[in-house]
C-alpha cells in the first residue's frame, strides 16, 4: 500500500471523518432503446406519455429518436439510486404498451441508416440546437452508432472531504480558490488513476462480446462468425468498448491531456475551434439546412467520447467547459460500463458497490502525471481487455513489463479491499462492500463467471445475438409490468411528465431571434474566462 492511500485512509477512519464517506453522491444513467415485439427499432416519436425529451429531468432521449435515457436523481447511496431508476422504469413500461426496452448495449437488427430517426426537441432554438448536433453525429459517425447504449456511473465525495484531506495535507487556502483548485486536482488525479485500471471494469463489467452484422454496415472487422446474423470474438469483454464502437478518425488523435484540469480544458477548447477538413468540405448547411453545428474536430465538448470525464452541474445557457472553468470540477462521470443484460435495471447493486470502492481507491491512491508514452499503453491495455479480456494467457504492460491480467486484476482486488472494509465500517448494512469484491474476485479466478462469458454462452445456444437481446429485454418488460407503481408513486411521474410539456411549450412560445443568431452566441461562448 503507498504512504499517501495508508495516510488518507487512516485519516478517514477516525471516528470524527468516517462519516464524510457517506456523504458523497451516486447517480445513474441508463440508455436503452425502444424496440418493438419483434426486437425492431421503435419507429413511433418518444411517447407524449412520457413527457418532454427537452425538459423533463428523468427521462430524455439520447442520440436516436428511440434511444431513451432515464436518470436517476443523485443519491448518498447507490442503492437509492437503483430504487429510483427500477420506478423509472416501470413508469414507461406502463406508458409504453407495445413497445419494450432493449436489454443490450448493442442494438439488435438495424434498419437502413435512413430509417433510423434523429431524436427530436421541438423547435424551440435550444431544442434544434440540440437535434442538429445529432444530425451532425450522424454525419460524422453514421447513425448505427447513435443505437449503441450504456450505463453512466456519476460519482462525487464530499467537498467536506476533500477540505479535511487538504488540511492534514498542508493545503493551506492562502488563496483564494486553493481548495477548489485542490478539488478539481484531486478528481483529476482519480481519473489518471482510473485510466490506469479501468481495464480491469472491462473485465468485470464488459457483457458485449457479439454484435449484430447489420451494425457493421459492411464495415472491416475482423470479428468471428457465430451465425448469419451474428459475429464475435471468443475472448472478447466489450466490442461497445472498442475500435468498432465509438470512433472515428477525426477524434483518433484526441488525448486531451489529463495532467491538470487546465490542461483539459485545453485540448478540449482546441477541438471545439480547429478546423476538420473533411468536415469543411461538407459545411454547416446544406439547401438552407443545418447539417451540423461547426466544421470542426468537435461541435461541441461533449462530442468527445471518453470513458471518463470531469464534471460540474451548469447553468443555463452555459457549456460543460465553461462550468469547469468557472467552477471547477464536483463530481466524475463514468461512461464505459455495459448495459448488464441480466439486470432489469441495466446494473446490479454488487457492480454500484464494486464502484464505490473502486472510485474511492482511484480518488486515494497515489497518482503520478501520466507521460504520451504511459498514455499510449494505458489505452492499449484498455484495447486489449476489451477485445480479449478472457484469454487465459492475456497480458497487460505495466513499468514497462508484461504481467498477466489475472494476476495484476486480483492484486488490485487485495489493493482495494482496506478501502472496502473502511467503506463498510462507515455503511449500516456490513459488508457488502467487501462482498462484492468476493463476487468480482471470483469472477478473476474463472472467467466463466464473467456477464462477457455468460453472455456469449447464451447466444451460442440460441443462435442469435439479437435472439439473446429479445428474450432477455421481455423477461424484463414482464418482470416491470408484473409490478407497477404504487398510485401515489404513479402520480408524481404523471405530473413531472405534464409539467415538462408546459415547460416546453413556454419555452417555444417565449424564443426569441432566430436560430442561426443562437447557434453563433453559442458557438462564440466556447472560451473560458481566465480561470486560475
Amino acid at each position: 500500500m503507498s504512504n499517501q492511500l495508508q495516510r488518507r485512509l487512516a485519516l478517514l477512519d477516525d471516528d470524527d471523518h468516517r462519516a464524510l464517506l457517506g456523504q458523497g453522491l451516486r447517480g445513474i444513467e441508463r440508455e436503452t432503446l425502444r424496440v418493438d415485439r419483434q426486437g425492431h427499432l421503435a419507429r413511433t416519436p418518444h411517447p407524449v406519455k412520457l413527457g418532454s425529451a427537452l425538459t423533463h429531468p428523468l427521462i430524455t432521449t439520447d442520440y436516436a429518436e428511440a434511444l431513451l435515457e432515464f436518470i436517476t436523481p443523485a443519491e448518498h447511496d447507490i442503492s437509492l439510486a437503483l430504487n429510483r431508476l427500477d420506478a423509472i422504469h416501470r413508469f414507461a413500461h406502463a406508458r409504453m404498451p407495445d413497445e419494450i426496452l432493449w436489454s443490450v448495449s448493442m442494438p439488435g437488427e438495424l434498419p437502413s441508416e435512413e430509417d433510423i430517426e434523429i431524436a427530436w426537441y421541438g423547435k424551440s432554438n435550444i431544442g434544434m440546437l440540440k437535434h442538429v448536433y445529432r444530425r451532425g453525429l450522424a454525419l460524422r459517425y453514421g447513425k448505427a452508432m447513435q443505437c449503441i447504449s450504456g450505463i453512466h456511473y456519476n460519482y462525487s465525495l464530499p467537498e467536506k472531504l476533500w477540505q479535511l484531506v487538504a488540511a492534514s495535507e498542508g493545503i493551506v487556502e492562502e488563496r483564494r480558490n486553493a481548495l477548489r483548485d485542490f478539488q478539481s486536482e484531486s478528481y483529476i488525479a482519480t481519473i489518471r488513476n482510473f485510466r490506469r485500471y479501468s481495464w480491469l471494469l472491462m473485465y468485470l463489467f464488459g457483457a458485449t462480446p457479439a454484435l449484430t452484422t447489420s451494425f457493421l454496415r459492411g464495415r472491416p472487422h475482423g470479428l468471428e462468425t457465430l451465425s448469419s446474423d451474428t459475429l464475435y470474438l471468443p475472448y472478447a469483454t466489450s466490442l461497445r468498448m472498442s475500435d468498432l464502437g465509438y470512433q472515428n478518425d477525426a477524434q483518433a488523435g484526441l488525448r486531451p491531456h489529463e495532467n491538470s484540469l487546465e490542461s483539459y480544458v485545453t485540448s478540449l477548447m482546441t477541438a471545439v475551434n480547429t478546423p476538420y477538413e473533411p468536415y469543411q468540405a461538407i459545411g454547416t448547411k446544406k439547401d438552407g439546412e443545418w447539417v451540423q453545428l461547426s466544421t470542426n474536430v468537435l461541435q461541441i465538448e461533449n462530442e468527445y467520447y471518453s470513458t471518463i470525464r470531469p464534471k460540474r452541474v451548469i447553468r443555463t445557457g452555459e457549456r460543460p467547459v465553461q462550468a469547469l472553468c468557472n467552477r471547477g470540477v464536483q463530481y466524475i462521470e463514468v461512461r464505459c460500463l455495459d448495459v448488464d443484460p441480466f439486470e432489469p435495471v441495466g446494473i446490479s447493486l454488487e457492480t454500484g458497490r464494486f464502484l464505490d470502492a473502486f472510485l474511492l481507491f482511484c480518488a486515494l491512491e497515489e497518482s503520478p502525471m501520466i507521460s504520451a508514452h504511459e498514455g499510449q499503453v494505458h489505452a492499449r491495455n484498455f484495447a486489449r481487455t476489451v477485445k480479449e479480456g478472457r484469454r487465459p494467457d492475456l497480458t497487460l504492460t505495466r513499468d514497462g513489463a508484461e504481467v498477466l491480467l489475472k494476476d495484476w486484476a486480483l492484486e488490485l482486488i487485495e489493493r482495494i479491499r482496506p478501502v472496502a472494509e473502511l467503506l463498510d465500517v462507515e455503511h449500516n448494512e456490513g459488508g457488502v462492500h467487501a462482498s462484492s469484491l468476493g463476487l468480482q474476485k471470483a469472477k478473476i479466478d474463472n472467467p466463466a463467471l464473467t456477464p462477457s462469458a455468460r453472455v456469449l454462452e447464451e447466444i451460442r445456444a440460441l443462435g442469435s445475438a439479437s435472439a439473446f437481446g429479445l428474450r432477455q429485454s421481455e423477461l424484463h418488460a414482464a418482470s416491470f409490468r408484473d409490478s407497477p407503481l404504487m398510485p401515489a408513486e404513479e402520480a408524481l411521474f404523471e405530473e413531472m411528465a405534464a409539467n415538462s410539456l408546459a415547460e416546453q411549450d413556454r419555452i417555444e412560445k417565449t424564443d426569441t431571434g432566430s436560430f442561426d443568431d443562437f447557434v453563433a452566441a453559442y458557438n462564440s461562448s466556447t472560451l473560458c474566462g481566465n480561470h486560475h
